[in-house]
């Protein structure tokens, strides 16, 4: 892999499949006017339903992985569990890094800040700084 190919990488992890796929192509498209930054869904249980899935969380992290690092974003309760399971079992790629971050605002934020270049403590702070957002 090449420096310039060294991008870091998104998860969106949510309990829906729909919702984690929505938010992904938001902040995709809200990213858009060159190279957009890997980004991934890892949302639902492998039936399609409600829930996590570790198994999709680490298969979105190694698709996106470029060796940069990964942005892991997730929503609630489970979520959040799982995420810090894999990470303590040494499951995600190296550099993968759980972020807190509001889901949207965070993704939004991480997929621009990454599809500038930025490096991984870059993205991790553009993501957390999203919680400062204010809409009034």
């Amino acid at each position: 892999m090449t420096a310039a190919a060294a991008v870091v990488g998104i998860v969106l992890v949510s309990h829906s499949a729909a919702v984690a796929e929505s938010v992904a192509a938001l902040a995709a498209g809200l990213a858009a006017g060159g190279a957009v930054a890997p980004i991934a869904a890892a949302g639902g249980t492998a039936d399609g339903g409600l829930g996590t899935n570790a198994d999709r969380v680490v298969a979105a992290a190694r698709e996106v992985d470029r060796g940069a690092g990964v942005v892991l974003l997730v929503d609630l309760g489970s979520s959040v569990l799982t995420v810090k399971a894999l990470l303590v079992e040494g499951e995600l790629p190296e550099g993968a890094r759980l972020v807190d971050a509001p889901f949207l605002e965070g993704a939004v934020s991480a997929v621009v800040a990454a599809s500038t270049g930025a490096p991984l403590d870059a993205v991790a702070a553009a993501a957390t700084e999203a919680y400062d957002y204010r809409k009034s």
